[in-house]
């Protein structure tokens, strides 16, 4: 196999040869680019955040500008002068020519102008050089039979991504006037609409938030047992099933099978525990049918590969918007994502949460797409006197977290400790079969906290009717600017829904809802 290996090397490196190629590189614009910065420093700020040492094809090359790096980062002024006793300091000046090829550098240019188009001229010769190192390194491991195709794919998508994201930079900045103007657009279209954001089904959640806002990370968390999935797939049918708009879960925790017969015991109202044990009458299974009319074709994605990293994630997302017009993510839950970056040296769990919490904004903020992101929280609460309700600090693992959260949601369920009554009310309200939302982070927006009616039976949550928990100003106000505007928030039981027809869905997860032992089957 050795030979084979060296054999497709060598044949390689001889087309190479007789074809006269060398590997992409733009020397005539190094040494522009250097020249300029020693004659002109403000050239250096134009391309910092672009040029790195190593992305220069010339050794020599690279030496000066990591001389002219040091330089920069350390405030010292920087011309020829300075470059070649920096040079001298490090032990460089020899290796790079001398004297004479700094002063040669310098004449070549009389200004900076156009510096930054060569840098960038520059950037993508070293990216292409990237490419061809990459892709020998796969050529050579396809050849080697212990390696694992998942593998090596994850490998060469970490290895692509970590290019694009520390060397495709652009600059990106508006003019107040061009981002005043977008502003105005959004009050006008939110005016309209009543909503900016997709509204996620439930009243005072949508009132508070205006819906879930591109480029947003929203966290939701709890501890076990509060229904983290479960109102997650309450906001799933109220989105997909009820608006039509298209979003992929990826379920790293739960089988995809397990969240769609979840979704049917939602939509139908057919107890889950009923259609787990298969122990359905006959008009059971005639309702099921029925109302599963209305999933087939809902625009639903679900992804369950365990262990999910961010860079697969990424090119999921990427390529799910392209084919399918994806408007919002969902991930349950993020602990159980992985790094799989080959490169990375991370001590310990919670520096991984950190790197996974901020990727997941890092790509909420790129895709412009809202990420919901289920978590899990500390033992902490449990062990807390009084009141079991979570605070920010309950997050599991890492402050990171809330701190790259855009809104930060809690599900507290005092029944699941024991409790009969809430204790925040003076009537000693009933807390059985009841939620509490607790929006403890809202980056652009208040915080608040409200509740929710949980019907454990059908995995399910729907709105409770408010009583004095809401002030009249603002029902008045969320009849006037959402419920007017749109009909599409009303979740009742199931003898009440209408059936919909949807669009395509996702043929990767299809069931046959008409194959009634199929169906018996897969439940």
């Amino acid at each position: 196999m050795s030979n084979i290996i060296q054999e497709e090397t060598n044949r390689f490196r001889f087309k190479n040869l007789k074809g006269g190629k060398i590997p992409p590189q733009a020397l005539d614009l190094e040494e522009a680019i250097i020249g300029a910065i020693m004659i002109d420093k403000k050239g250096l700020d134009e391309v910092i955040d672009i040029l790195f040492p190593e992305i220069f094809y010339k050794k020599e090359h690279q030496e000066i500008f990591f001389a002219i790096q040091k330089l920069y980062h350390n405030s010292k002024p920087i011309d020829i002068y300075t470059v070649l006793n920096e040079l001298r300091r490090i032990g460089k000046l020899e290796s790079i020519g001398g004297e004479l090829y700094l002063i040669e550098l310098t004449q070549k240019v009389i200004s900076s102008a156009h510096i930054e188009y060569h840098s960038r001229i520059v950037v993508q010769k070293f990216i292409l050089r990237k490419l061809i190192s990459i892709s020998s390194h796969i050529i050579q491991k396809c050849y080697e039979e212990s390696t694992d195709v998942f593998d090596l794919l994850d490998h060469a998508e970490s290895k692509l991504f970590e290019i694009h994201q520390k060397y495709l930079i652009e600059k990106q900045y508006e003019t107040t006037q061009c981002l005043i103007q977008k502003a105005i657009e959004k009050i006008k279209k939110t005016e309209k609409e009543g909503l900016s954001g997709i509204p996620s089904g439930f009243h005072r959640l949508d009132y508070i938030t205006s819906g879930w806002q591109n480029s947003d990370l929203i966290i939701l968390a709890s501890r076990p047992g509060m229904g983290k999935t479960t109102f997650m797939l309450s906001m799933v049918k109220n989105i997909v099933v009820d608006q039509k708009i298209p979003i992929i879960i990826f379920s790293l925790e739960m089988s995809s099978i397990q969240l769609i017969t979840r979704l049917i015991s939602s939509e139908t109202g057919i107890s889950s525990e009923k259609i787990k044990r298969a122990n359905l009458s006959q008009s059971d299974w005639k309702h099921l049918f029925h109302k599963t009319e209305n999933l087939k074709n809902v625009p639903l994605f679900i992804d369950d590969t365990p262990s999910l990293s961010i860079f697969s994630l990424r090119a999921k997302c990427r390529r799910l918007i392209s084919q399918h017009g994806i408007k919002l993510i969902f991930i349950d839950y993020m602990q159980l994502m992985g790094i799989h970056d080959h490169g990375s040296k991370l001590q310990n769990r919670e520096q991984e949460i950190s790197v996974i919490s901020r990727s997941l904004k890092s790509i909420a903020k790129e895709l412009d797409i809202p990420i919901i992101a289920l978590s899990q929280l500390s033992r902490a609460v449990e062990t807390r006197g009084g009141n079991k309700r979570p605070v920010l600090s309950d997050l599991r693992e890492s402050g990171a977290i809330e701190q790259d959260a855009d809104i930060v949601l809690f599900i507290y369920r005092p029944e699941y400790y024991g409790f009969k009554i809430w204790d925040s009310d003076e009537d000693n309200d009933s807390c059985i079969g009841q939620a509490e939302i607790i929006i403890s982070k809202h980056r652009n927006g208040g915080l608040d906290k409200f509740r929710l009616k949980f019907i454990s039976d059908q995995a399910k949550f729907v709105n409770l009717e408010e009583k004095k928990h809401v002030s009249l100003v603002w029902e008045e106000d969320y009849k006037k600017n959402v419920l007017d505007q749109e009909d599409l928030f009303i979740s009742s039981p199931y003898e009440d829904f209408e059936d919909h027809t949807l669009s395509e869905s996702n043929s990767n997860n299809e069931i046959d809802f008409n194959d009634e032992n199929s169906l018996k089957k897969e439940i």
